[in-house]
């Protein structure tokens, strides 16, 4: 029988693709397939699952097609862009790209139109309005959104957090909750939390999660999910966690408008400052697919026979890379993990170039300096001809 597709020279075997999904899996299979890619020497992962980033309508928001091309990512989890009200732009969002687009429900019915704010008016988090929208959106919602920080719930407290808890609690889906500058204070926070519920920005050089409330919260079952974000990661923190025995369960970007272009970058940037402070590479690689898979019953996050086929193809170069966190903090990554292709039920994703920063977007100068050189260079690459006269046919030879 033929296949769509045949990877080999993978670890631990070769893999077959057909009909969009994983056909069989095993070392030596039949050389019998339209296409065969030889990966030897490379690390073949399944795709990739970014469990907090921000690709649905408003102020956040990007295209993640540009992104994953380049970056192995082929689910992308929006946390918490929509809300009740807003639910049919996210939905035209999934429809219309290529990779898998899933969702937690932002508590606030406004979802993230604006910066901040979401839940000062307690009217917007309605419980029952995102039981409903959970229900008739199941192939689209995974769990539940809630930021809950200063600027944010206002005089609200924790209120929109309990109520989350509610329609999640409903709805049968784990919560993830975003902390921040107090108040409610962080432990208020966290003792509301269930088996199962996330902590996003778990290492926040801002909330600064190192008390016994996070160490409890780990101990009965609550995820610490990195969500790095343009604010809410610092490498101490990290550090102080890891010396502690406290690691994040998912390595999520929180990438969105204003951390696409410094200092998330993208996921295998991020999956780096894992390994620059020692975390091994397969419990990175865990952490990017099996867990988040898990966390939110995702498809996907393994190479299995019957999962989608969803892959990604990685030279792991032994080169050190610095990288940097929210707070300008750098390290030294020992290798740096390059996406050679990334597929999606079998396909390779096509090059994409990326729209330009939204106008209310801040940017450094070095960044606009820096967006301008890469249009420059692309757009030179482009102008150039492709190949010189020896590299063409005569396609319509002379009689």
């Amino acid at each position: 029988m033929t296949w769509d597709l045949l990877l080999t020279g993978a670890e631990p075997g070769d893999i077959a693709v057909r009909g969009g999904r994983i056909a069989a899996a095993g070392p030596d299979l039949p050389r019998d397939a339209h296409r065969i890619i030889d990966v030897t020497g490379h690390l073949i992962t399944p795709g990739l699952i970014d469990v907090h980033t921000h690709v649905g309508p408003g102020y956040w928001g990007i295209d993640p097609d540009p992104v994953a091309w380049y970056s192995g990512v082929t689910t992308w989890v929006d946390a918490g862009s929509a809300g009740a009200y807003t639910v049919a732009g996210l939905r035209r969002v999934a429809q219309t790209t290529s990779v898998r687009v899933r969702a937690l429900l932002n508590i606030s019915a406004v979802g993230l139109a604006g910066r901040t704010g979401e839940s000062r008016d307690l009217a917007n988090c309605d419980v029952p309005l995102a039981v409903d929208a959970i229900q008739a959106n199941r192939d689209l919602f995974h769990g539940i959104k809630v930021r809950i920080d200063r600027e944010t719930v206002g005089a609200n407290g924790v209120e929109p957090l309990r109520r989350g808890l509610a329609a999640a609690e409903t709805c049968g889906v784990p919560v993830m909750v975003h902390i921040g500058t107090a108040p409610p204070t962080l432990d208020d926070v966290l003792d509301l939390l269930r088996p199962g519920d996330l902590v996003t920005h778990c290492a926040s050089g801002i909330a600064a999660p190192l008390g016994p409330a996070v160490r409890a919260a780990a101990d009965r079952g609550v995820l610490l999910d990195l969500g790095h974000g343009s604010g809410g990661f610092a490498f101490d923190v990290l550090e102080a966690q890891l010396d502690a025995g406290l690691r994040p369960y998912t390595v999520s970007t929180d990438l969105h408008a204003r951390s696409l272009h410094g200092p998330v970058f993208d996921l295998p940037t991020t999956m780096a400052k894992l390994l620059a402070v020692g975390v091994p590479l397969p419990e990175v690689i865990a952490a990017v697919t099996t867990h988040p898979a898990r966390a939110l019953d995702l498809p996907g996050g393994t190479l299995t026979v019957g999962d989608p086929a969803d892959f990604a193809i990685f030279e792991v170069r032994a080169e050190p890379l610095t990288v940097v966190d929210a707070h300008r903090q750098t390290r030294t990554s020992p290798v740096r993990l390059v996406n050679e292709a990334t597929y999606v039920a079998g396909r390779p994703l096509p090059p994409r170039l990326p729209a330009p920063p939204a106008p209310w977007i801040p940017l450094t100068d070095a960044q606009r300096a820096a967006l301008t050189r890469r249009e420059r260079d692309i757009r030179a690459l482009l102008a150039a001809p492709l190949v010189e006269a020896d590299g063409l046919a005569e396609q319509f030879p002379r009689q």
